[in-house]
């Protein structure tokens, strides 16, 4: 199992999670080539719309790949971009800046946001038990809004 980040706006990643789907690169195929089903993808938002939206710099979305291999989808007659489905789980936003110091990932924890723009990259265990359990409610602590 492999672990990943991709790199996508909050607006994109909130379709994504309501679809069920993740999409790297623009819509090209080759990285979602390599994930594999039950790999981890862990998602990182530096803006909050794509391209020009006000900066976030968080996580926003953490699931599991369900399928076994790249798909097209038709989004218009001239967009069929690529994608994996991915069984998202229940997560809260969470800020990367207090997590810098634990994330092994980020080697120059001066210049920490160098390494997004790769798009989308592998992680180890560590690291995605940082942003898993920064990012997951643990049960009975959910607050319900009365």
């Amino acid at each position: 199992m492999t672990n990943w980040i991709n790199t996508v706006s909050r607006d994109h990643v909130e379709r994504g999670v309501q679809g069920g789907f993740t999409q790297a690169n623009h819509g090209k195929p080759h990285m979602l080539a390599r994930m594999a089903r039950g790999d981890w993808i862990a998602f990182y938002s530096p803006r909050t719309v794509y391209p020009d939206g006000p900066p976030l710099q968080a996580f926003t979305a953490i699931g599991q790949i369900t399928d076994d291999e790249p798909y097209q989808a038709e989004v218009s007659p001239d967009f069929t971009p690529w994608r994996r489905k991915v069984d998202f789980l229940d997560c809260v936003e969470t800020p990367i800046r207090p997590l810098l110091e634990r994330l092994d990932f980020i080697e120059d924890k001066s210049r920490w946001g160098f390494k997004f723009r790769f798009g989308v990259f592998r992680i180890d265990d560590h690291d995605l038990d940082v942003l898993r359990s920064a990012m997951l409610v643990p049960i009975g602590e959910a607050t319900v809004d009365t």
